[in-house]
């Protein structure tokens, strides 16, 4: 079974500061990373900027197109406006259909504000309380949203890999 977790952190910079202390529990074991990205937050901009983390991930890691309407239904859809709101609709239920549903991405958009970083990972056999006490910037606040397999298979077919690139998504 893969876990969507979100690690957010108390500064706006901390988040992109944890490539390392990721690729030290990958090799002890402690963590297998299919995706991850980052989103970083400064409290003088309106928006997030967002990264995927691609030299942590291999061949398994989902396409750049996953990451960008993840972000957008979190950070963007209420600076959009009723003009795509059936759109909004449609993401909303792509994004429920493999169980990532409305109260993970409010509580998300509630606690991932401006000051603030956060970092997403998709993984398998992780060990939340060693990931926790290793990961820098003061500790991080877990939220996440368990996908079973069939969840997982259905992500990684509505959201196959396209050729996108996440970085600057959003």
């Amino acid at each position: 079974m893969s876990t969507l977790t979100v690690w957010k952190f108390q500064t706006a910079d901390a988040a992109e500061n944890v490539e390392t202390t990721l690729k030290s529990l990958q090799k002890e074991g402690l963590i297998k990373i299919l995706d991850a990205a980052v989103v970083s937050w400064p409290a003088d901009r309106s928006k997030p900027r967002t990264k995927q983390l691609m030299n942590l991930v291999g061949a398994g890691a989902l396409s750049g197109t996953f990451w960008g309407m993840l972000f957008g239904l979190i950070f963007l859809m209420p600076l959009l406006g009723a003009a795509i709101g059936a759109a909004a609709g449609a993401l909303g239920g792509k994004m429920a259909d493999v169980g990532i549903d409305d109260d993970f991405i409010a509580e998300v958009k509630e606690k991932v504000t401006p000051g603030t970083s956060a970092l997403f990972l998709l993984t398998m056999n992780e060990v939340p309380e060693r990931i926790s006490a290793e990961l820098p910037g003061g500790g991080a606040e877990l939220l996440h949203s368990n996908l079973d397999s069939e969840r997982e298979a259905r992500l990684r077919s509505v959201f196959a890999d396209d050729g996108d690139d996440a970085g600057g998504a959003a």
